[in-house]
C-alpha cells in the first residue's frame, strides 16, 4: 500500500512547510507503535527450560573414606573427602608453593589462548548487541545532485515551468522497519545471547584447563628432579662399590670378570640420566609455552616436591551442583539454549513478514528553494509478503534447526556424564594413591637396607657380585616409584580440583 501523490520530477510528493509536519509522518509513526504492540506478544518456536541436573547423592557407588596416612614421608598425609564444603577459588594455592602461585598467575595473564577466549566473548558480545539493533527502525538519510534533460519532443517534462534542461537537488530521509510480529528478531537475539553466554563459560573452562595444565606440569617437572637426583645418589653408591672392588681384585681376593660386570652396572645406571634428563627439558619447555614464553627464555623452576604442601581437606561439594560448577557443563547448556533458539528463527521464517518504509524530503532545481512549500514530499506504505514455495527450503531449514536442537541436548548430556566421570577417577585414583604411596615407601626403604647389607658383605667377600648389582636396581627402581608415586597424589589431586569446576577469581590488574 503506497500513499502521496507524484511532484513535478517524478517522485512520490506532498507539498510541507518547515514549520507544518506532514500528517503522513505521524500516521507511519502511530503505525509503527501498533507493530511494536503486536511485536510483544508470544515468540514462535519451542521455549528453552533449563535441563534439570542428576539427582545424585554421591560421585561413586562406594562411601569415601580417607585415604591412609603415610608416616614420616613428605606428601604422606592423610586426605578427608568434605561432602558438604564449597570447592575453593584458586584451589592450587592450597599446595603451599609461591613457585607454583607465580608459574599459574604468569600463565594466566600471558597465555595466548586466554586472549583467544576473551576475543571471541568480546566479538560475541558484539554480535548479540548488534541483533538487538533490529529491534529499532533503521534511518538513513540521503542527498542525490544530478543534471538533466528532458526529451521535450517526444515526452512531457518533468518540471512544471516545462524547462528541459535542469539541476535537480533531492535530499531525503528514509525510515525503514520490520516489526517482530513472529519474534524472529527476539529469537535471534536469544540464541545470540546463549551463544555469548557460552563463550563466557568457555573462557572460565580456559582458566580452569590452563591452572590444571600448569600444575601438573609443575608437578611432572619437580618429579623429574627428584628422580634425576636419586639417580645420581645411586651412580654415586654404585662407583663406591666400583672403587672396592677395584681394590679386592688388586688384592687378588675377586676376579677381573666381577669388576667389568660392576663397570657394566655402573654404565647401565648412567645411562638412565639422560632419557630424565631430556624429558625434563621437554616438561620445562611446556612449562614455558604455558606461561606464554619462549623456551629461550624461560627460567628453569626451581620447584621441587618437597616444596608442596600435600591439601590435607577435599571439599567436594554437592555431587547435583556440579553441573552448575563446570564451566563446560554450563557452556554445553548455553549452546543447547541457543539451539532451542535458533528452532524458533526457522519457525518464524515460515510465518508472513511484514515492514513498514516511510521517506521524507525535498526536491528543487537550485539548493536555495530545497524545504520551501511545495517542494516536499513524503511517502508512507507497509507490505505483508508470505513465502508460499521456496523448493522446501524454510521446512528443512527448519527441521535441520530441531536436529542441531536434539544435537545440542545429546551433547549436553554426554558432557553431564564425562564430568561426573571425571570428578569419580579422580576420586578413584586418590583412594589408591595413598596405598601406593605407603607401599613404594616401605620398597624403597626395605631396598636401601638391602644395599646397605649386600655392600658390606661385598666387602667382605662373603657374596659374589650379582648380589650387589641385583641391590642396585632394585634400590635404584624403588626410589624412583616412591618419588613418582609421591607425585602421583599431588597430580591426581590437581585433577580432582579441575573435575570438581574449580573457579578462578579474577585476576588484580597486572603491574
Amino acid at each position: 500500500m503506497r500513499l502521496g501523490r507524484r511532484n513535478a520530477a517524478g517522485l512520490p510528493t506532498r507539498g510541507f512547510a518547515l514549520d507544518s509536519p506532514p500528517s503522513g509522518w505521524l500516521a507511519m509513526g502511530w503505525l509503527a507503535m501498533g507493530s511494536l504492540a503486536l511485536g510483544a506478544g508470544a515468540c514462535a518456536g519451542p521455549n528453552f527450560h533449563r535441563p534439570a541436573p542428576p539427582a545424585a547423592a554421591r560421585y561413586v557407588a562406594e562411601p569415601l573414606a580417607d585415604t591412609p596416612a603415610v608416616s614420616g614421608l613428605p606428601g604422606g598425609d592423610a586426605q578427608r573427602f568434605l561432602t558438604a564444603a564449597d570447592v575453593p577459588r584458586n584451589w592450587w594455592t592450597l599446595f603451599g608453593s609461591d613457585e607454583l602461585d607465580r608459574l599459574v598467575d604468569a600463565a594466566l595473564r600471558a597465555n595466548p589462548s586466554v586472549a583467544a577466549a576473551q576475543a571471541a566473548l568480546r566479538q560475541a558480545h558484539e554480535n548479540t548487541a548488534a541483533q538487538r539493533g533490529s529491534y529499532f527502525p533503521t534511518v538513513q538519510a540521503n542527498a542525490s545532485a544530478s543534471r538533466q534533460r528532458d526529451a521535450v519532443g517526444v515526452l512531457s517534462p518533468n518540471l512544471t515551468s516545462g524547462t528541459a534542461l535542469y539541476d535537480l537537488y533531492t535530499p531525503q530521509v528514509t525510515v525503514s522497519f520490520v516489526p517482530d510480529i513472529f519474534g524472529a528478531n527476539r529469537r535471534a537475539v536469544e540464541s545470540l545471547a546463549a551463544q555469548e553466554e557460552a563463550t563466557r563459560f568457555d573462557l572460565d573452562a580456559t582458566y580452569l584447563t590452563l591452572a590444571a595444565n600448569v600444575a601438573t606440569t609443575a608437578i611432572t617437572a619437580a618429579s623429574l628432579r627428584d628422580e634425576i637426583a636419586a639417580t645420581q645418589q645411586v651412580i654415586a653408591l654404585a662407583g663406591d662399590s666400583l672403587n672396592v672392588m677395584r681394590r679386592q681384585f688388586e688384592l687378588g681376593s675377586i676376579a677381573e670378570a666381577d669388576v667389568y660386570a660392576e663397570e657394566s652396572a655402573l654404565a647401565a645406571l648412567e645411562a638412565t640420566l639422560p632419557p630424565l634428563a631430556r624429558q625434563l627439558a621437554l616438561t620445562e619447555d611446556q612449562l614455558a609455552v604455558l606461561t606464554g614464553r619462549l623456551p629461550a627464555d624461560q627460567t628453569p623452576s626451581p620447584l621441587k616436591l618437597d616444596d608442596l604442601t600435600l591439601p590435607a581437606d577435599l571439599p567436594l561439594g554437592v555431587p547435583s551442583q556440579l553441573v552448575e560448577r563446570r564451566p563446560d557443563v554450563r557452556a554445553a547448556e548455553a549452546q543447547l539454549h541457543a539451539a532451542t533458539a535458533a528452532v524458533g528463527v526457522a519457525v518464524a521464517n515460515l510465518l508472513p513478514q511484514i515492514s513498514i518504509t516511510g521517506n521524507l524530503g525535498s526536491s528543487a532545481t537550485a539548493t536555495g528553494d530545497l524545504f520551501k512549500a511545495g517542494t516536499g514530499f513524503w511517502s508512507i506504505g507497509a507490505s505483508l509478503t508470505q513465502t508460499l514455495f521456496a523448493g522446501g527450503q524454510l521446512v528443512h531449514r527448519k527441521r535441520a534447526a530441531e536436529a542441531a536442537m536434539d544435537q545440542a541436548g545429546a551433547t549436553y548430556q554426554s558432557t553431564v556424564l564425562t564430568a561426573f566421570q571425571n570428578v569419580a577417577d579422580a576420586l578413584h585414583a586418590l583412594e589408591t594413591d595413598g596405598a601406593a604411596l605407603s607401599a613404594a615407601s616401605r620398597a624403597e626403604v626395605a631396598a636401601r637396607n638391602t644395599l646397605n647389607v649386600v655392600r658390606h658383605q661385598v666387602e667382605l667377600g662373603s657374596v659374589n657380585y650379582l648380589a650387589l648389582l641385583s641391590a642396585q636396581q632394585a634400590y635404584e627402581q624403588a626410589l624412583v616409584n616412591a618419588i613418582q608415586a609421591r607425585a602421583g597424589r599431588y597430580a591426581d589431586t590437581a585433577a580432582l580440583f579441575q573435575a570438581l569446576g574449580g573457579a578462578v577469581a579474577p585476576l588484580p590488574p597486572s603491574g
